[in-house]
């Protein structure tokens, strides 16, 4: 199970879309087990759209 450090949240209004390495993205083609950092530059939010620079940690 991943923990938190592992995890990202979007930090965009109204989403709080959470990525989890665990659960990978089925709608972005991520495969589960795959590491935040580890996803492509422009990869987006299966939610709203965006980017990976408006993730942030979810501990720490």
């Amino acid at each position: 199970m991943a923990e938190a450090k592992d995890m990202h949240q979007c930090q965009t209004a109204n989403c709080g879309f959470i990525y989890n390495p665990d659960k990978g993205d089925r709608k972005g083609k991520v495969s589960k087990g795959t590491k935040f950092e580890k996803l492509p530059e422009d990869w987006k939010c299966p939610i709203c759209g965006a980017s990976k620079k408006a993730f942030r940690h979810l501990a720490g």
